[in-house]
């Protein structure tokens, strides 16, 4: 563990659930500190929709400057259709890219674990996702998603859209380092993903992966094309450990490999950065369920023992929150997105309490 009493965590509850799933994480984090001397020193700030209503821009400059001043971000979500009709720069959106940007959040992980209790839940067969333990490892600061020239103009007196892929020698390689050096802790086997037979910019990619390969002879290294992959995630998940690919196409196969697991809700992300971290779980705002106690703040509260894991060397703690979430599965708590037929389904808060009813448990033992 750092040598450190307290940890200044920043609070972004954000849009739609957000704040619902947030409250939920945050009490983990008040019996974590109760039984640990470890204190939590929570400061929220306005982000997204939320701070576009208040502050007329999605991330204001009090919330950047809180964000660096912390040790860890946690995030609810950002988003909804009531920003739709707005600007490109001031929706909701616009304040995540933002925050990686400025924080230099580079690198996104996105575990992917079938629960045993869950199975059912998966629209795929049993055979095919009970063995499921893998890791998305997505660029996160480069590609079409921050590359210029960008925007919509007219030429010959039509709307033309544009945006660019873009990469650097320097980009490939840190992340794959990240992915590399995350495949030695676990299988030891990395499936780079590429569209190299049509981008020039993801040959760059495969080419500078596989030079920083020759740096892990202990690491099996493998390619494949995104669609492809797509393909294989449904046909046999189980064949990948860790998986790191580029920021659009990570960012459609995290969620694509998220519903082999039965709920999006379930699962949480780290964003990280030479210095900062973001942690939120991988769902959207869902504003139509907003308020209605319907929320699953599993992956909310799996985010939080991301962080603790990562960003504060508690992985005692990290592990606990784990093993209670198991628990309350395994004693047959379901919100609505997991429902199953005799199991008890519960609103938002009683997950949430749930879970820190088996955490208080595992602390203490």
């Amino acid at each position: 563990m750092m040598d450190k009493k307290a940890f200044r965590i920043a609070v972004f509850p954000g849009d739609g659930i957000g704040p619902e799933v947030v409250r939920e994480a945050l009490k983990c984090l008040a019996a974590i500190s109760e039984t640990s001397g470890i204190s939590f020193q929570t400061r929220e700030g306005l982000i997204g929709g939320a701070a576009t209503d208040a502050c007329g821009m999605p991330l204001p400059e009090s919330s950047l400057a809180l964000a660096r001043a912390s040790d860890a971000v946690l995030l609810g979500a950002v988003g909804g259709p009531k920003w739709e009709a707005l600007p490109y720069d001031l929706r909701p959106e616009r304040a995540l890219l933002g925050l990686r940007e400025k924080l230099g959040l580079f690198a996104n992980l996105r575990p992917v674990i079938a629960h045993a209790d869950l199975i059912d839940a998966s629209p795929l067969k049993t055979h095919i996702v009970q063995d499921i333990d893998l890791m998305i490892v997505r660029e996160l600061t480069g590609d079409a998603y921050f590359g210029k020239p960008r925007g919509i103009r007219i030429e010959e007196g039509q709307r033309v859209g544009v945006n660019t892929i873009l990469y650097t020698e320097e980009e490939i390689r840190r992340i794959a380092k990240v992915a590399f050096d995350l495949a030695m802790t676990r299988g030891r086997k990395l499936c780079s993903v590429d569209k190299a037979n049509v981008l020039e910019s993801t040959q760059l990619w495969r080419d500078v992966v596989t030079e920083t390969g020759r740096e892990y002879p202990d690491v099996s290294l493998s390619h494949m094309y995104v669609d492809n992959c797509a393909m294989q995630l449904i046909r046999n998940p189980a064949q990948f450990d860790v998986i790191v690919t580029t920021n659009m196409f990570g960012d459609i196969l995290s969620d694509e490999a998220s519903m082999l697991t039965g709920s999006i809700g379930m699962l949480p992300s780290a964003s990280l950065g030479e210095r900062a971290a973001l942690y939120e779980p991988i769902h959207g705002s869902a504003p139509d369920i907003a308020g209605r106690d319907l929320a699953n703040p599993l992956g909310m509260i799996l985010s939080v023992a991301m962080m603790l894991r990562i960003s504060f060397g508690m992985q005692a703690e990290g592990k606990r929150i784990e093993e209670a979430v198991r628990s309350v599965l395994k004693e047959g708590l379901r919100t609505r997105d997991i429902h199953q037929d005799g199991k008890n389904q519960v609103g938002t808060t009683a997950m949430g309490e749930g879970v820190v009813k088996h955490l208080r448990a595992l602390l203490t033992r």
